[in-house]
């Protein structure tokens, strides 16, 4: 089985190859050029760097949100392109889970937080033998400080708005909050492919034209669009 993983969802863009239980190539960027600049020939560069042609992928897998809208669309329609081209299905991944995926075995609660700016973060729980604690949302930090005394437990937080978070975080729950390495702090298009891999197996897998991405809240322009309007109905 060769899955090719691709990564866009924030400021990390990358592309993986998991072929046959292992990620064989893997290139990522987090940098001030645009994903339109690099996706493509890190994808490129990754199928030459495991000497494959793209017609032996059996899949692509994708993050599909939540994240960056540009990035979001830029990794989508860079997969749906593969994929309708090539007659391969498409595996969409939540972009929290495949952060939380970064973690290896640990009694934490892992947290993965994307800076959704407006003092807010795209947010999940996990737990590493059980799974989904908390389901992706936006929110506050201060609420989900909340969320995380309630349930009382040593935490480990990644993404991009951990470092952001971290010391609120701390502050208010009262629980032992670590920040997960540098390392494994970004999203990997190694850990989308192998997370890939394993949804394939299990059917999970989608056409092109089905593939639909989940932003978890409205673009900014069309937030700021409805406070307009409405402050201009109460005016």
């Amino acid at each position: 089985m060769i899955i090719l993983g691709i990564e866009a969802a924030a400021k990390v863009a990358g592309a993986a190859v998991y072929r046959d239980g292992q990620i064989v190539a893997e290139q990522m960027v987090n940098g001030t050029l645009t994903h339109s600049e690099t996706l493509m020939p890190m994808v490129d560069a990754v199928l030459k760097a495991a000497n494959m042609q793209p017609k032996e992928l059996d899949a692509i897998a994708l993050t599909a949100g939540p994240g960056s809208f540009t990035g979001l669309r830029i990794g989508a329609a860079t997969a749906k392109g593969l994929a309708l081209g090539l007659n391969i299905p498409l595996i969409p991944i939540c972009t929290l889970e495949g952060l939380a995926a970064n973690m290896g075995p640990t009694d934490h609660l892992i947290v993965p937080m994307m800076d959704a700016r407006r003092n807010q973060v795209y947010t999940a729980i996990y737990d590493y033998e059980k799974g989904e604690v908390m389901a992706p949302e936006a929110m506050a930090p201060a609420d989900l400080a909340v969320k995380l005394q309630e349930l009382g437990r040593p935490v480990v937080v990644l993404g991009d708005g951990s470092a952001l978070y971290v010391e609120k975080l701390r502050e208010l729950s009262h629980v032992p909050v670590v920040l997960a390495p540098a390392h494994l702090r970004h999203a990997s298009a190694g850990t989308v492919a192998a997370l890939g891999a394993k949804k394939y197996e299990q059917g999970q897998s989608i056409s092109g034209s089905q593939l639909e991405l989940n932003y978890l809240r409205k673009p900014q322009a069309e937030r700021e669009r409805e406070e307009r309007l409405a402050r201009e109905h109460q005016g």
